[in-house]
């Protein structure tokens, strides 16, 4: 910069460059201007040009209700969304009658969430809300006629949420559906260092990549999520090391498959869990998110290791969807029971005490009564403390809707039966809970670990969990730290 700018100036006036016209000549270009004459107006109740339209809006100052639906990935998309906004000056409200405009941030994976997604466009319509969508159902088919004339936050643009709210207050849709791409390579989606409005204030949900590598023939997330992109292990920590400053005692991580993490940049799982290990404070607990049995075959001695860490929960989520070969293999799953089964097996020798979820999709297409009896028996074998249970729905654009379904009440039925199997085990028999209860009728689940635990609700509460071989281990941080947050305000009450 040219010396003659380097001392500080007064007035922006000041600056004076050698292309500025001379007063002389400022003089000369005056003489070629003529005034305009402006017709007084006699009519007083006529706008001027100087008064703002009658039906000028200013950005900023609205009410917003957001609403998702959907898994822990939609959920973080969710809560960045709302916080960039309540920076910007939004008022996010939980009252959805009062608010200016609902942004509903919809799920793909079954047909009951998206007919939920479309009825409440329906409701905000018919109470004359401005809609904003967003999430893996308007992303995977945006000409949707029910989606017409509505604005649109692509998966990978909820960065830019702020511009798509304030254009459809002014009254324009706005469509951004498009991928975050470096150098022609695709990238995890939008910065992780967002502002964010957490659901709760203790739990950071941290997706570590979007996308996957697999080609399930029912999934329709695929469509919206694209092919796997995973966010630089050096971005994940300083995001959990700034989640912990924040105050938050959780780290959820999540994807649409974690046990894929980093192939398409050079690292694994592994890798970046053992970094992030590093990160978490005394007091502070990591939870792994779901991964497929194909890839984390590879990774099961490191993965038992990390599972062991005392700051790390003893619980991974692995989805079979159906115990017959013939059945995973038409859903293209790219792995066997026996696969399943090894991973399974291998964790619950060596990680003492370890929960394992798992999802089981009953009456896919070509189902047979004997695959059926198949995942009975898969249950039956391993109690899973955890098991999400979904009857099939043809998603609409997937190979699977084309194949021969299996009849609604065989389908319906399967999925009783199983429901049935689940609830006639109690797999905790084996552990003992301890707690210290007080006077307390208030009974909260805890979340974190997935574990149904009923216990009660004290600032005095201790809760532990006896875990066979391995000692007593603290179930949460979450709840204590909850609870003496509530001590604090109340004062003791």
């Amino acid at each position: 910069m040219p010396a003659a700018y380097d001392s500080v100036l007064e007035d922006i006036e000041d600056i004076v460059s050698a292309q500025d016209l001379k007063p002389h000549e400022r003089q000369s270009v005056r003489k070629n201007v003529f005034p305009k004459v402006r017709k007084r107006n006699s009519h007083k109740n006529i706008q001027t040009d100087d008064d703002p339209p009658s039906d000028s809006i200013i950005p900023g100052a609205q009410k917003i209700w957001i609403r998702t639906w959907g898994c822990s990935h939609n959920n973080s998309d969710g809560e960045y969304m709302a916080g960039q906004l309540a920076a910007y000056g939004y008022k996010i409200t939980e009252n959805s009658a009062e608010a200016d405009l609902w942004l509903l941030n919809s799920c793909t994976v079954k047909n009951p969430s998206e007919d939920h997604f479309r009825n409440s466009i329906k409701k905000a319509q018919e109470g004359n809300k401005k809609v904003v969508v967003a999430g893996c159902v308007p992303q995977a088919q945006p000409r949707q006629d029910y989606l017409k004339g509505l604005s649109i936050i692509g998966v990978q643009q909820i960065d830019r949420v702020v511009e798509v709210v304030e254009e459809t207050i002014k009254g324009h849709s706005v469509r951004l559906l498009g991928q975050k791409k470096d150098n022609g390579k695709r990238l995890g989606g939008a910065r992780l260092d967002l502002p964010k409005i957490r659901k709760n204030p203790l739990i950071e949900i941290i997706s570590i990549n979007t996308g996957c590598l697999n080609a399930c023939t029912y999934c329709k997330t695929k469509h919206a999520r694209g092919d796997l992109a995973s966010y630089p292990i050096e971005e994940l920590v300083d995001r959990a090391k700034q989640s912990f400053q924040e105050g938050v005692c959780e780290i959820w991580l999540t994807s649409e498959d974690t046990g894929a993490y980093g192939r398409d940049i050079g690292t694994d799982l592994p890798t970046l869990l053992w970094k992030l290990v590093e990160a978490i404070p005394e007091g502070a607990m990591l939870r792994l998110g779901m991964t497929n049995p194909p890839y984390i075959l590879e990774h099961l001695e490191e993965m038992a290791k990390i599972l062991n860490h005392p700051r790390v929960y003893a619980f991974l989520h692995i989805p079979v969807q159906s115990a017959s070969d013939s059945v995973l293999m038409d859903m293209k799953r790219e792995y066997c029971v026996a696969d399943f089964k090894q991973v399974v097996d291998f964790l619950k020798e060596k990680v003492p005490g370890i929960t394992i979820a798992t999802d089981i999709i009953c009456g896919f297409p070509g189902e047979t009564d004997e695959d059926f009896q198949e995942t009975m028996k898969l249950v039956e074998q391993y109690r899973f403390p955890s098991l999400f249970i979904n009857q099939f729905y043809p998603r609409p654009g997937t190979p699977a809707a084309k194949m021969q379904q299996v009849p609604a009440a065989v389908k319906k039925q399967r999925t009783k039966d199983l429901s049935q199997l689940f609830h006639s085990y109690n797999p905790y028999d084996h552990k003992e809970f301890r707690h210290a209860p007080q006077n307390s009728s208030n009974w909260k689940a805890h979340p974190s670990a997935e574990i149904p635990v009923k216990t009660p609700f004290s600032s005095r509460m201790a809760l532990q969990l006896l875990w066979p071989q391995e000692g007593l281990k603290i179930l949460s941080v979450s709840l204590a730290l909850l609870a003496v947050l509530v001590t604090f305000y109340y004062g003791g009450m």
